[in-house]
Parts: structure tokens; C-alpha cells; sequence
């Protein structure tokens, strides 16, 4: 007799796949890394072959494991089109929204918009997912998504909200230890970057400042401008609600990207995801000078 694959082993197979490894599988799923090695092994098990071969730079898939992707992505298409749509027939504005956004949108203005949204539906609970990653939303991996991006390809709802600004901002105390950043065009000061890419700074306002620090996250460049160890071009709605930091006098800002609110469209008519979407697209509606400005 023809032994039936679990499908939460098959699902655990397709994260360890994407994943390159137990350990971030498992983080991905919110798991322990002993569920995803036993669930690994009780698969091989089933299959009588293994699908996996453990090398000190990750996994790295046998025949077999090979052979097993398309049924199992088929059988992951299956279950979440059903998860869908019996979401789909939740009417009433309750229980619980995944809400994907990048670390940019959650510093300061996720807690304004969330107070609103909780006076007017206090049945709803938001789980924020904070990543850069882009959150697959026919995956199910989040039922909402905030994203910043030019453009948008996936097979999605959702629409743009706004474009948002850029400006420079340093603390107090740095612009007083550099008076002249715009004559001297930055030279003695230093630039706090988001990554090792530094094109941008001869295009700057401040072309001959340094790149002293590479901080890929919002809160660290936030932080350390703070401390003053330098200049940050972030979103203006990010720093403009830190009041240790302020921008930089008589730079302009600069046109950043758009903001959009997306989800899958069989959630289109769920309850709460509506109520959700909804109230964002009035939120950024109403306060769209904290963008712009």
C-alpha cells in the first residue's frame, strides 16, 4: 500500500528548500529547529529516499528531493487557494490581520495609524510582520502588506497611497560642529549609509562627506544620528517625528518611493482585511502632508 505524504512535512520540505537551511526555515515558520529536522526525516522516511544532503554550506537537494518540488508547490497552490477562500467568508470585522511592512513604515507612524484603527475596530488585532524581505502574499505569508516600491508586479490588490519625500537629517550638536556643510559640500563630516553601494554620495548634497557606517536598518541610522556620529538620508516622515534628530538646513528634499497597501484579492471582501485596507487608504489620505512636505 502507497503511503499518503503529510502535507505539513511537504510544506516544512518547500521552506527548507527556499531557505537553504533547517535553521532559517524554521525561523521563517516560527518554529523549534528539531520540528523541522524531525518533520524532514519522517518525510524521507515516507519517500524512502532523502531529499536533502546536509554540506557545510547548507542543503543541498538529491534527485529525489528535486522531483518533489513540483508536486509539492502544486499541492501548496491547492491549499492555499482553500485557505483563501474559506477566509473569504468571514463577514464580520474581527480577529486577527497579518500585516507585512518594512522597518521604515513601523518607526512612528505604525502606532499613530494603529491608535485610530483600534478605537474604530476594537474586535481587530494586527500581528505586524517588520521585514525588508517582500512578503508573499498568494503564499499567504501575510494577509496585508504596507510596501514601499516603484512599481508593483505581482497578481495583487491593493493600491498606491503616496510617494514619499527624502531628506538629510543630523542632531543638533553634529550641524554645530559642522557650520558650513553646504560651502564646504560635506567635507570633514560623514555619511551614516544603508548599504556598501556609495554612487549616491557624489550625487549628493554633500559629495565629499565620508561613508563611515553601513546600517542597514532605519532605527540603528536613526540612532546613530542621534548620537551624533553623522548624517542620514532617510523618509521625512521617519525623522520628522524623532525629535533628537532635525534636517539638515537648506537642503531640499528629494523624491523617494511610493507606498502601497496590497493583499490578495480573494481577501478583497474579508471583513477585516476591508476595514483595514479601508482606514489605511483614509489615513495616508488625510495626513499625506507628513509625505510630501
Amino acid at each position: 500500500m502507497k503511503k499518503t505524504l503529510d502535507w505539513d512535512h511537504l510544506r516544512i520540505f518547500l521552506m527548507a528548500m527556499r531557505t537553504g537551511s533547517f535553521r532559517k526555515a524554521a525561523e521563517r515558520l516560527g518554529v523549534n529547529h528539531g520540528t523541522v529536522h524531525r518533520a524532514i526525516s519522517a518525510l524521507e522516511t515516507d519517500l524512502g529516499a532523502r531529499v536533502f544532503d546536509r554540506t557545510t554550506s547548507g542543503l543541498r537537494l538529491t534527485q529525489s528531493g528535486e522531483s518533489l518540488i513540483g508536486p509539492a508547490e502544486e499541492m501548496e497552490a491547492q491549499a492555499n487557494s482553500i485557505s483563501r477562500k474559506l477566509f473569504g467568508l468571514d463577514l464580520k470585522p474581527s480577529g486577527t490581520i497579518r500585516l507585512s511592512l518594512p522597518p521604515a513604515l513601523s518607526h512612528g507612524l505604525l502606532s499613530d495609524m494603529l491608535c485610530g484603527f483600534t478605537e474604530a475596530y476594537p474586535e481587530i488585532s494586527v500581528h505586524t510582520i517588520a521585514t525588508n524581505r517582500i512578503s508573499d502574499l498568494r503564499r499567504l505569508e501575510a494577509d496585508v502588506s504596507l510596501r514601499v516600491a516603484r512599481t508593483v508586479d505581482e497578481d495583487v490588490y491593493g493600491r498606491k497611497l503616496v510617494k514619499f519625500v527624502q531628506a538629510v537629517f543630523a542632531s543638533p550638536g553634529y550641524l554645530k560642529r559642522h557650520p558650513d556643510l553646504l560651502g564646504s559640500q560635506g567635507m570633514g563630516a560623514h555619511w551614516i549609509a544603508w548599504s556598501e553601494h556609495q554612487d549616491w554620495v557624489a550625487v549628493s548634497p554633500f559629495p565629499k562627506a565620508a561613508v563611515r557606517h553601513v546600517l542597514p536598518e532605519i532605527s540603528m541610522q536613526i540612532e546613530a544620528a542621534a548620537k551624533g556620529l553623522g548624517l542620514i538620508k532617510i523618509p521625512a516622515f521617519a525623522g520628522d517625528v524623532d525629535p533628537r534628530i532635525v534636517r539638515v538646513p537648506d537642503v531640499p528634499v528629494q523624491s523617494g518611493y511610493d507606498i502601497w497597501i496590497l493583499y490578495h484579492g480573494d481577501l478583497r471582501r474579508v471583513a477585516r482585511v476591508r476595514a483595514f485596507a479601508d482606514f489605511a487608504i483614509d489615513y495616508f489620505k488625510r495626513n499625506s502632508t507628513l509625505f510630501t512636505a
